[in-house]
Order: C-alpha cells, then sequence, then structure tokens
C-alpha cells in the first residue's frame, strides 16, 4: 500500500469509484481509493438498479439528465458493458390529488429537456402487458428513463480508473484522519497510514464516522435505514421491462431484469437508524402481497431471493455534496437516500470539475452541505423502496 498520495477517497462504492475516474480524467494524479469491504458492497450491490428523470426539482431532473447522457456513453467510455437500457418509468396514479402533483412534475421536466408524459391506463397496460388497472386513472411515462447493473458498473469504473492510475485497496478501513491548523495531513488506516493533503469522504451511510474522524465542525445528519429487496425466478421476456411504480401501495417499485429475466423490486417498509442488513419476514410478506396487486400473475411465480441494505438518508432524501469550508481540501459525497446509482455518473463528473476547475456548471448548491445547519432544507426528493 502507498505511504502517501494527493487524493485519499473513502468509500469503494459507484460513488467513490465515479469520483476518482472524474478525476483521473481530468488530469490528476496519484489517487488512493479505501473500501473497508469489497467494492460496492454497502449500499451499490443492493440497489434496485433503476434510473430516473422524474424527479419534482429543478436541481435533481438537470443532474439526472445529464446523468442519463453520461450512463448511455459508459459502456464506450469505460469499456465495459454495464447494461444500461432505456426501458422507462411508470408511476401508476390512482387519484386526481396525484394527478395533479404528477402533472406539475411533468411540467418541471419537461420545461428542462426530460420527454416525461401522462398517458391513459389503456397505454400504460400496452407497456406492461400483464398490469392491473383497476383503479389506474392514468400513469406517469418517460421513456427515457432505464437500469443498470450495479455489479457491472462498479467494476467498469473501478477498471477504468485503474487504467487512468488510480489505486484501489479493499479491505482497507479509514480508522483515523490526522488535521493540524486546519489542514488535512494523513488517513490512518487499519493496514498503516496515507499521508495526504485531500480527503473526499464518499462513505454515504459511515459518511458520520469519518466526518467525526476528520473534525468536521457542521453537522451532516445522515442515517443508515434498511431497506429490502426481492429477485422472483425468471419469467416470460418483455412483461414487466419498465420500472413500475405505486405509492398508493406503499412505494412499491418492480422491474424485470434484462438479461436474467427475473422481476426484482420492493416497497417502503424500512427499519432504523440502523446498520443491520438481515432480511425480515414482514418485509418478504408484504412485498409478495403488493407484487400480486399490481401485476396479479406474479402470485405464481417464485421468489428466489431477498437481501437487505442501506439508504444512507438526510431529513430532506438529498445528498449532501460539496467542500468543508473549515478543513482545507475536506470533500463529502453522501446520503444519498437511495438516489447514489443513479446520480453516480454525474455526480464523479460535478464533483471532479468543482475540485480541479473550482467550479462546475451543475447544481450542486442545492445539494450544500451547510443547508441543514442553516434549517434550509430542499423539498423531499420522491423516494421508493
Amino acid at each position: 500500500m502507498k505511504s502517501e498520495a494527493k487524493t485519499v477517497i473513502i468509500g469503494g462504492g459507484i460513488i467513490g469509484l465515479s469520483i476518482a475516474y472524474n478525476l483521473a480524467k481530468l488530469g490528476e494524479s496519484d489517487i488512493v481509493v479505501l473500501e473497508k469491504g469489497y467494492l460496492g458492497n454497502g449500499s451499490t450491490f443492493r440497489c434496485g438498479t433503476g434510473i430516473r428523470q422524474q424527479f419534482g426539482d429543478e436541481a435533481n431532473i438537470r443532474m439526472m439528465k445529464r446523468s442519463v447522457e453520461l450512463w448511455k456513453g459508459l459502456k464506450e467510455e469505460l469499456g465495459y458493458d454495464v447494461e444500461f437500457t432505456q426501458s422507462g418509468y411508470l408511476f401508476l396514479i390512482y387519484s386526481e390529488e396525484e394527478l395533479e402533483a404528477f402533472n406539475n412534475n411533468v411540467r418541471l421536466q419537461n420545461r428542462f429537456g426530460v420527454p416525461s408524459r401522462i398517458i391513459t391506463p389503456e397505454e400504460a397496460k400496452e407497456i406492461v402487458p400483464p398490469l392491473n388497472t383497476d383503479g389506474v386513472i392514468a400513469a406517469a411515462w418517460n421513456h427515457t428513463d432505464g437500469k443498470a447493473n450495479p455489479f457491472k458498473a462498479v467494476f467498469a469504473y473501478a477498471n477504468a480508473a485503474k487504467r487512468l492510475g488510480v489505486e484501489i485497496y479493499e479491505y482497507t478501513e479509514a480508522k483515523d484522519i490526522k488535521v493540524e491548523d486546519g489542514k488535512i495531513k494523513a488517513v490512518v488506516t487499519n493496514r498503516g497510514e496515507i499521508r495526504t493533503g485531500r480527503v473526499i469522504n464518499a462513505a454515504n451511510a459511515w459518511a458520520p464516522l469519518i466526518n467525526k474522524m476528520a473534525g468536521v465542525p457542521i453537522k451532516i445528519p445522515i442515517e443508515p435505514y434498511k431497506h429490502q429487496s426481492v429477485k422472483t425466478e425468471p419469467i416470460k421476456p418483455g412483461q414487466i421491462e419498465p420500472m413500475v411504480i405505486s405509492f398508493k401501495h406503499g412505494g412499491v417499485y418492480m422491474t424485470q431484469e434484462a438479461n436474467q429475466g427475473g422481476v426484482i423490486g420492493g416497497y417502503g417498509l424500512k427499519y432504523g437508524p440502523t446498520y443491520d442488513i438481515t432480511p425480515t419476514y414482514d418485509f418478504l410478506r408484504g412485498v409478495s402481497y403488493r407484487f400480486a396487486q399490481i401485476i396479479p400473475a406474479l402470485k405464481y411465480v417464485n421468489i428466489i431471493r431477498v437481501w437487505g441494505g442501506f439508504y444512507a438518508e438526510t431529513p430532506d432524501h438529498n445528498a449532501a455534496i460539496g467542500r468543508i469550508n473549515e478543513i482545507d481540501e475536506f470533500y463529502i459525497a453522501a446520503g444519498f437516500s437511495g438516489h447514489g446509482f443513479m446520480l453516480a455518473p454525474v455526480v464523479g463528473e460535478a464533483l471532479a470539475e468543482l475540485i480541479v476547475d473550482g467550479k462546475t456548471d451543475k447544481p450542486l448548491d442545492f445539494y450544500d452541505p451547510y443547508r441543514f445547519e442553516r434549517g434550509e432544507l430542499r423539498g423531499q426528493a420522491l423516494q421508493m423502496g
């Protein structure tokens, strides 16, 4: 392991790896990524695979529009197929109140170039043939949203970063950060010390621990909540291609895997704050019931896997991204509240631009880590699962 580096990134999920890759792409050298387990084992490998632009605020819409542009080109750019497919997102609408909210969202999304629209139940059933449309009065649909393979995306970013000279150390846990007079001096790990002048906290659910090590003087409230997902045995291809979501049914979401044919998904049951990710019977029973309400034929399909993972949640379900002013060259990108996988390409690009150029054209001010201290919470980002 190196004893000195210009930049140390703590966290080997897709956010940390995207930041590392984008820094190296902009010409930065001597970059180290530390991961206390194996790459992707925190939240990335446990995510629901979805990638959407259908948010209800300008910043997330703009960020995700750019992120989708990047996702579309990742196979060529990173030299590895991340299985990104624009299979769409379909939000089912059951009430006039929901319809009004989604109409407002669609108008805002359209204003920034996202081609979402409100469709009829009949059109929704054409997109998802086995869909139960009883009670559905409309749906919000965007065909340019999609999904990708989190395992392949992590390895694509890691390998591309390594080709640009980034060094990645798995099973290497940050134990302390030495800071003197507001300047970072070193990161202490279970394998030794790395002298450095720059740290990027991409530890997501563990980000508060890293902040405490560095003596970050502001409170950035990030807490780990257990969310769970399931996967079914394969079904006939093309049945549930988009991500289908219903808030009436507890934020249930589901989509069919592009390559293996199984249906994966979950719903809004959460536990926490906790670092325990053991699956629960209550979730399994609840998700089975909800799946069958949306797609009745799924009641005859076996669930073959259930797993737990973290949403690293902030009070407004938006991440904390930016510079910590009191500590020279200390940055944070954490607290993604279930949106880290989809945002990863643009977050890596934007934070790298901020670090290297001192500015970015992406709306990172929206994710200002200081907003919590000021009591300026954003409108809660749409969250499901």
